[in-house]
């Protein structure tokens, strides 16, 4: 029998349904599109400014693997300020984007047989990574009763002797919610107790609207009097991405003990070597500079935000809890009767609506569409002018 050219890794992957919408819509080129979870801002002029310059001053050959010493200190200043703990430019790991982070995060500890709790739903690139390393996804399900917020008794539910890390994901991609504190704590303590480390998803950290709170991983204390009193079994992922509207830079990062970070360096070399020396130099005029945009970038949000409620609640069969942060709208669509990939075909192919299904995210996302509301207040409207059209032919 000939031998499969074939790895039986690359052969399984898990296939994400947001990218195979995506490419469906490509059909459809005048559809109106509420997919693509990007900012519809372009880069602040700062920041563009200093990528610039470091082209023109010849910053375009190999740097560190691990990132420029200036970009790890900035990273590592910031979130200093932010967590009220130390963390040094050794605790920073400069990636691709948050997706090299997430790679680095369970390189550095998933095994292969070993378990990862995810929340479901969730990114549905968390599935194929773990399955990447060999490693068993655990989901746990994340429901509308609780706020859609992961919580720390579910996730006790599923730890077993080959837990070896829990993705959590706050602000959610695609939920919108923000994890309460207690249960951070009650995680946090929960991997002390078992050995695991938390690998927290946090590119949306500066996306929170309203009063509601965003309290990192980093910032919090184990529940049990026995604990440590600073928790260092995580790894923290970011993203200059959604908050400067840098996506197509690739500039990521991750947080954690330096024993975490140190091996990264080494993998990095396998990998990409190092990410562009003036993409760095450009990530610190973002940390360093002013940062009115990013507050008018929230705002602006925030305010479309109320408009997609607005219209989205008025429609029947529709609901949709406030999101109180990034800029996704999960959409209950259950009363509709149709599941989730269904709804989102005939949206797209006879009203010339583009969204999400639910069930892209996982099986706890069916009876859900995820919409962005990153686009204009036009874009908004004539979508809910093509779903109310929908509601109105069933």
């Amino acid at each position: 029998m000939t031998k499969s050219r074939i790895s039986p890794m690359a052969a399984s992957y898990p296939a994400s349904s947001i990218r195979k919408m995506f490419n469906l819509a490509l059909d459809f080129p005048d559809a109106v599109k509420l997919t693509v979870g990007e900012p519809d801002f372009t880069t602040p002029e700062h920041i563009k400014a200093a990528g610039i310059r470091a082209i023109e001053n010849d910053n375009t050959r190999y740097v560190a693997n691990a990132g420029i010493p200036e970009l790890r200190s900035a990273i590592a200043g910031k979130y200093s300020r932010r967590w009220n703990r130390s963390i040094a430019p050794e605790n920073v790991m400069v990636s691709f984007g948050a997706m090299e982070a997430l790679t680095f995060a369970l390189d550095v500890t998933v095994a292969p047989g070993d378990e990862v709790i995810i929340p479901d739903p969730s990114f549905p690139n968390y599935m194929g990574q773990v399955h990447r390393l060999g490693g068993v996804a655990v989901s746990v399900p994340v429901t509308e009763n609780n706020d859609f917020k992961l919580r720390a008794e579910d996730v006790r539910a599923a730890i077993t002797d080959k837990t070896a890390a829990v993705i959590i994901n706050s602000p959610s991609n695609p939920l919108g919610s923000v994890m309460d504190r207690a249960d951070l704590e009650q995680i946090a303590a929960l991997a002390d107790e078992h050995g695991f480390t938390v690998i927290s998803d946090e590119v949306y950290d500066e996306m929170v609207f309203d009063d509601a709170v965003f309290t990192s991983i980093a910032e919090v204390t184990p529940s049990t009097a026995e604990a440590r009193a600073e928790f260092d079994r995580f790894l923290a992922i970011g993203s200059f991405s959604k908050t400067y509207a840098m996506t197509g830079w690739r500039c990521g990062f991750v947080i954690g003990s330096q024993d975490f970070i140190a091996p990264m360096a080494l993998l990095q070399e396998g990998l990409t070597s190092s990410l562009p020396g003036f993409v760095q130099e450009a990530a610190v005029a973002a940390i360093e500079g002013p940062q009115t945009a990013v507050d008018e970038m929230v705002a602006s949000y925030a305010r479309r935000r109320e408009l997609m409620v607005e219209r989205i609640n008025a429609i029947g069969g529709l609901s949709l809890l406030r999101p109180a942060a990034t800029f996704y709208a999960w959409v209950n669509v259950s009363e509709w009767g149709l599941d989730s990939w269904e709804l989102a075909t005939q949206l797209l192919e006879k009203h010339n609506l583009a969204t999400i299904p639910g069930s892209a995210f996982g099986p706890a996302g069916e009876g859900y569409l995820r919409l962005t509301f990153a686009v204009s207040d036009e874009t908004i409207n004539t979508a809910c002018d093509r779903l109310e059209a929908f509601a109105a032919d069933r």
